[in-house]
């Protein structure tokens, strides 16, 4: 991907100098408070993950039992002598391309697009949603409408998931913009009351899956038209961001974490899904066709 044509954003906040110790969990003698199981459950509320998953790996940090990514990933610390500033400027430029074709689109639509901030972290971070550890991966927080990055996310990528080319990553970046403009346009205000008229949030047709697969379709269409723009992708890129949304679907997680498939637990979908439609937003660049909520087959 030669990302070096896009234009670089200035909205990044870098809180890696803080470590594990800025602003993470407190906790102490192997343990975790009632407060911080507290502040987990919002957590996984709010950001619609498993608690008790975010839970486990939590402890398993705190007894030593290593062997997840997520948890090489939770105790990672970086200096800012050890920072790839490279890395940082490849996210950097997508998220200013992000910035460029959502102002684009809000623009054609009569509507003024008001970017997200992304914020760099290791470890643990303290943001609008409550205390997140690196082990929640990459998400955004609508309560102070940032994106929050552990980049060692991307090391898991390679490691876990065999998939990590620019395009893949950036992939992720622009998937969580998308729950961004869900944000801006209304969409997550719209589920929250959906679900208060009793519509369900997980399972297989739930709004949650509704909700991450348009974020998917939203990435797709940023695809479209940054490589209109700019002509930036080499081959096999488009296959390996392909891969990444296969690799993260629910599906295909459960498999590998519990053995089983539990569709009625789905909050993402399955990787057929989120392949099908990463790609309807990547092959049209319309933002209407991503309107998963009235389709009747996810």
């Amino acid at each position: 991907m030669k990302w070096q044509r896009g234009r670089r954003s200035s909205n990044i906040e870098d809180e890696r100098s803080n470590g594990s110790s800025g602003g993470g969990m407190r906790l102490s003698g192997g343990k975790i408070s009632i407060a911080g199981i507290v502040l987990v459950v919002a957590f996984g509320l709010i950001t619609k993950q498993d608690p008790m998953q975010i839970l486990s790996q939590v402890l398993g940090q705190i007894g030593g039992n290593g062997g997840s990514v997520a948890t090489q990933s939770n105790t990672s610390s970086t200096t800012p002598s050890q920072v790839d500033h490279s890395r940082d400027e490849f996210i950097s430029t997508v998220l200013g391309d992000t910035e460029d074709t959502w102002t684009e689109i809000f623009k054609q639509q009569g509507k003024t697009y008001q970017p997200p901030k992304l914020v760099l972290f290791s470890g643990s971070v303290s943001s609008g949603c409550g205390y997140a550890s690196a082990a929640v991966g990459p998400f955004y927080c609508p309560a102070d409408q940032k994106l929050y990055l552990d980049t060692s996310f991307f090391a898991e990528m390679k490691s876990r998931f065999k998939v990590g080319t620019d395009f893949a990553q950036a992939y992720v970046i622009a998937h969580e913009v998308g729950h961004h403009v869900q944000h801006l346009t209304g969409i997550d205000r719209q589920v929250t009351q959906a679900e208060r008229q009793g519509a369900a949030r997980e399972g297989a047709n739930g709004l949650s899956v509704r909700q991450e697969l348009q974020a998917d379709c939203y990435a797709g269409v940023w695809g479209h038209q940054a490589e209109s723009r700019y002509n930036w992708l080499e081959p096999g890129e488009i296959e390996d961001a392909l891969k990444a949304a296969d690799a993260i679907g629910d599906d295909n997680l459960q498999r590998q974490g519990q053995g089983r498939v539990v569709p009625d637990s789905f909050t993402h979908g399955t990787a057929e899904q989120r392949v099908r439609w990463f790609k309807v937003g990547f092959d049209s660049g319309d933002m209407a066709r991503c309107d998963t909520f009235s389709a009747k087959q996810l």
